[in-house]
């Protein structure tokens, strides 16, 4: 492993070196920072010639700020000759603007691919895209993991019977299906419809949910009007306990507040995205991902598949 060389950026310190624990390594040595315009400014503090190097820096709120460190980091470990450069991205900002679905608006997602790519990106490691099809935005190749069995066995650990997996909106049926399998339980999906961005009407449920238990599981998190909206329509249509389990927890506004007022028990979310302490409450608890990373990149390093890690979505 000493080809090996793992460097953070400021988004998501404390995950960096959860896996570099994982993996019994050193955190690289390199200063990310500012110029007292605001400008980023990096300088690498150890030699990555012929390295095998990887970031990690999530796209997260600020994302602009997180996006710009990362790209500068790029150019100065291409610059001083890193011999393969993979860029870890457990949370892919702009991923929501994946297709032209109205006049003039620009496909973000694709936008931002090629800035990586010409940045000097060599691999891409990421965690549950918002959507699958922006493995294709990229030139180069893209591993996909999935926080499926991650997730799995903190709520086994739960016992949680009479199970039904729900959908929140029609679109995350594949991932509410792949659940269902893994827990042999029943499915069910929440139609609504969006009223805006940011807010929707719940219309009705496809499914049995009477006298049951159920986890609703989704992808992302922001302002957790959706999340809090589908449990209400759960909880009326006669739904027993309510725990909800998202990847990404941007937890925007106050979606915080929103989550402990609501009839959801308990949200489950990952690391992916750092959550600030006064976001955190009794109903949200926070589950690592540092050691699915950790062994997705000693296998990349290793020349190894890593298809094993993809999951029940992927496989």
């Amino acid at each position: 492993m000493d080809k090996l060389v793992i460097f953070s950026g400021n988004s998501n310190i404390k995950l960096t070196k959860s896996i570099c624990s994982c993996l019994g390594v050193k955190l690289g040595k390199a200063k990310v920072g500012r110029f007292s315009d605001g400008e980023v400014r990096v300088k690498v503090k150890e030699n990555v010639r012929g390295k095998d190097v990887f970031i990690v820096q999530s796209t997260c709120p600020p994302v602009n700020e997180n996006l710009m460190e990362l790209l500068v980091m790029l150019d100065a470990l291409r610059r001083a000759s890193s011999r393969r450069i993979t860029v870890v991205i457990p949370y892919f900002g702009y991923a929501r603007q994946d297709r032209k679905d109205q006049p003039r608006v620009p496909i973000s997602a694709k936008l931002v691919a090629n800035i990586l790519t010409g940045a000097g990106a060599n691999r891409v490691l990421t965690l549950d895209l918002h959507a699958g099809q922006l493995q294709g935005f990229f030139d180069i190749p893209l591993d996909h993991l999935y926080a499926i069995d991650v997730f799995a066995d903190y709520f086994r650990k739960e016992k949680i019977r009479n199970l039904t997996i729900v959908s929140p909106d029609v679109g995350g049926i594949k991932m509410a299906r792949a659940y269902a399998k893994k827990f042999r339980a029943g499915l069910a999906i929440v139609d609504k419809r969006r009223n805006t961005p940011e807010s929707t009407e719940v219309i009705h449920i496809l499914g049995e949910v009477k006298g049951r238990n159920v986890i609703m599981v989704d992808d992302i998190i922001a302002t957790g009007s959706s999340l809090v909206e589908a449990a209400k329509a759960l909880k009326t249509a006669g739904a027993r306990k309510i725990f909800a389990c998202v990847v990404h927890g941007i937890l925007s506004l106050n979606a915080s507040a929103k989550i402990k007022n609501s009839y959801i028990d308990s949200l489950a979310i990952s690391d992916s995205i750092p959550v600030a302490k006064n976001k955190l409450n009794r109903k949200i608890k926070v589950i690592s991902m540092a050691g699915l990373f950790a062994e997705a990149i000693k296998r990349i390093h290793n020349e190894e598949s890593i298809s094993v890690l993809f999951g029940s979505i992927g496989s």
